[in-house]
């Protein structure tokens, strides 16, 4: 095999599927990329064997041929280059040349045939949106999966197509969030879960133009994204997700709308005072034109009031903070209107057509503080 292609381009191909790299595995293959050369096209293939990302290099063909190469190493190397054409040049033996301007390494490669192949999705069930639509949907609600593997569904989130509605929602056992889109064609009913895994990586790769449109193709067991010469190919997390809906009531005693940004930044000055690690309620105390925000902790406490406008009763109740800080960060909006019914029951912030809901439990907190 020999291709030659600029150093930008392959440096950006890297970067792309360097996200499909296996880290912990016990088949060194899996720690390797695939440069496939057999068409007409060079590929950059990685594959952890739950997630697979191929991208396309643009460059020159000079002899057809592939090999699986140390992903690190090669990563490494490309990066550290000067910026100039990159001559890749592998022999017999898998002994790979790359040559750039007057560096020249050789470095051991693997027999390509050895890769896994990416698992083939056939491309019927589909849907098609912006970029930026669903970075924007993927970043807004990515916050709430869990990183503990107890329970496989609390990593992922569901995507719920219906027709022109997609819905997008995560939950980790203290909070829900949920993002509401609409599409513009209608589609078949479709219902999966998509490891957080895979849609962190690929929303760090999408532009978030909304000129660019991407297609995401489902099939029983696999996920596939397509765009910019670029796939990303995961498996989905089985199972029946939560019944998000049943969760989330309509029903309030209380209801507070509230300057976003004011509320932002008070939360965030209190978290000034609560060490890492440490669970220290923010609580709040609401009356009929105000809102008092107090937290105390370790290293001191804090007080602070914002205006309101509030319909219904009186309610103290108390969040984590980080909570209702990640869901206040979500929302554009200028202003957000808070729903409570107790001390006891969850907090909801949604929008009057529903575009966005995020459901936060509250906790227990000494009311003498």
């Amino acid at each position: 095999m020999k291709i030659v292609c600029s150093k930008s381009t392959l440096l950006n191909a890297v970067n792309i599927v360097s996200k499909a790299v296996s880290t912990k595995t016990t088949m060194p293959i899996l720690e390797c990329f695939l440069l496939d050369a057999l068409t007409n096209e060079i590929k950059l293939i990685a594959n952890d064997m739950e997630l697979g990302i191929e991208t396309i290099v643009s460059g020159e063909i000079e002899q057809k041929g592939m090999i699986a190469l140390n992903a690190k190493i090669f990563s490494e190397i490309v990066r550290k280059l000067p910026d100039n054409n990159i001559v890749i040049e592998t022999d017999e033996n898998f002994v790979t040349n790359i040559t750039c301007e007057k560096a020249k390494f050789n470095i051991s490669g693997k027999q390509g045939d050895d890769f896994p192949k990416l698992p083939y999705i056939e491309k019927s069930q589909y849907i098609c949106l912006s970029q930026f639509t669903l970075k924007e949907l993927i970043q807004k609600t990515i916050f709430s999966i869990s990183d503990n593997d107890t329970n496989k569904l609390l990593t992922g989130e569901l995507f719920e197509i219906n027709e022109t509605a997609l819905k997008i929602a995560s939950l980790d056992g203290h909070r829900i969030s949920i993002r509401n889109a609409t599409l513009k064609e209608a589609y078949e009913t479709i219902k999966v879960v998509v490891p957080g895994k895979t849609l962190s990586e690929v929303s760090k790769i999408l532009t978030g133009n909304l000129e660019d449109e991407i297609r995401i193709y489902f099939t029983t067991n696999h996920i596939l994204f397509e765009f910019h010469q670029t796939i990303v190919v995961s498996r989905l997390i089985e199972g029946e997700y939560f019944k998000i809906n049943q969760m989330i009531s309509t029903d309030y005693e209380t209801k507070v709308t509230i300057n976003k940004k004011e509320m932002l930044n008070c939360i965030d000055r209190a978290i000034l005072l609560v060490k890492e690690g440490e669970k220290k309620p923010i609580i709040l105390n609401i009356t009929d034109h105000e809102m008092e925000l107090k937290i105390h902790s370790s290293i001191g406490s804090m007080d602070e009031k914002i205006d309101i406008r509030k319909e219904g009763k009186d309610i103290m109740i108390g969040f984590n903070p980080r909570f209702m800080i990640d869901s206040l960060r979500a929302i554009d909006e200028e202003e957000v209107n808070l729903y409570l019914v107790n001390s006891k029951a969850p907090c909801i912030i949604r929008d009057k057509e529903e575009n966005y809901i995020y459901l936060i439990l509250p906790v227990n907190f000494n009311a003498t503080v």
